[in-house]
């Protein structure tokens, strides 16, 4: 059996501490993502509620963490609402149409998607730099 020279064990012991850091990293990004989606949706409902007073829109927000969210990254989190394009329409706002296929009347934009996603994009980003 070849010796194992004091750089080998180096290597081995360098390579151990960087899978632990990784580690560590990466069960903190996952439970600050996991924690600012809750806060997330949280806030798109009551927003929601407040603007819109549409209860089964506000009540649809919701929240998949893991690799439910993405395949490939096992702390992702993605807030997102049970009714599919509601959200964009009441968002960036639509044309309403009358039965004959001529507009009736332009329905006006509400944002209230927008400022709380740059919120938790720069609640994250500073939870993580702090936990770096």
């Amino acid at each position: 059996m070849a010796k194992r020279s004091p750089m080998d064990k180096l290597k081995e012991n360098v390579a151990k501490i960087l899978e632990e850091y990784q580690a560590d990293i990466e069960g903190s990004v996952a439970e600050i993502s996991q924690e600012l989606a809750k806060k997330g949706a949280q806030a798109l409902r009551s927003e929601s509620a407040q603007k819109f007073g549409n209860y089964a829109y506000a009540k649809g927000w919701t929240v998949e963490t893991g690799n439910k969210a993405h395949r490939q990254v096992s702390f992702s989190s993605v807030i997102y609402n049970k009714t599919p394009g509601l959200p964009h329409l009441l968002e960036h706002g639509h044309v309403t149409r009358n039965g004959t296929g001529r507009v009736y009347k332009p329905t006006p934009a509400h944002e209230h998607i927008a400022p709380i996603e740059a919120e938790l994009i720069s609640t994250f980003e500073r939870e993580v730099k702090s936990k770096l």
